[in-house]
């Protein structure tokens, strides 16, 4: 359309102008918006796996380390603790590890990779408390103890596998977090041998 006394071509291009330097400063506020939505560094670290070296963790002795702000406990269970956690399965809530709260390749009478090395999370399933390690049989929490943790805020117990016992407060045995072994002295805890 040529430009004659009907049509105002200065307004016209005045329009086009606005119009284009407004989608040019839509883009230009939309990038650093949406680049908000990212996670941050921090965010990044956090969620990042943590390596923990476990060659001077003796049998019976128990380390703790953070991953994703949360207590990782790492046990280098004994041979009498490894023979004590099948006398409570009748008294656990989810002896076979039912639930998911372990990846699959924990699923299993240890619910651990290596047998003597157990890898969990520390904070109860019932309302988030860490429990407490009693490894000692001699503290008697349940009949038949065997020795484990348990929750002082509500008294959910665990035993050395992290299975929660029956008739308590926490719904679910205690979390297993994806982990693998670099070599026998140590573990990365928030990735497992598929990468994940």
């Amino acid at each position: 359309m040529s430009c004659d006394d009907k049509v105002d071509c200065g307004r016209r291009r005045l329009i086009v102008a606005t119009a284009a330097v407004g989608g040019v400063a839509g883009a230009a506020t939309a990038v650093p918006f949406l680049a908000s939505f990212a996670p941050s560094e921090r965010a990044k670290a956090a969620g990042a796996p943590v390596e923990a070296d476990i060659s001077k963790l003796q049998p019976g002795e128990m380390m703790t380390v953070e991953w994703r702000g949360k207590p990782v406990w790492i046990i280098h269970r004994t041979k009498e603790m490894l023979e004590g956690l099948a006398k409570v399965d009748d008294k656990l809530a989810d002896p076979k590890s039912d639930k998911p709260m372990q990846p699959e390749y924990a699923k299993n009478a240890t619910r651990s990779i290596k047998p003597e090395i157990m890898v969990a999370v520390g904070i109860c399933t019932h309302l988030g408390c860490s429990p407490t390690e009693k490894f000692n049989p001699a503290t008697a929490i349940e009949p038949d103890w065997q020795g484990g943790f348990f929750c002082p805020c509500h008294g959910s117990t665990f035993d050395l596998a992290g299975r929660v016992y029956k008739s308590k407060p926490a719904p679910d045995n205690l979390e297993v977090p994806p982990h693998k072994y670099l070599g026998d002295a140590k573990i990365v805890i928030g990735e497992d041998s598929k990468g994940a």
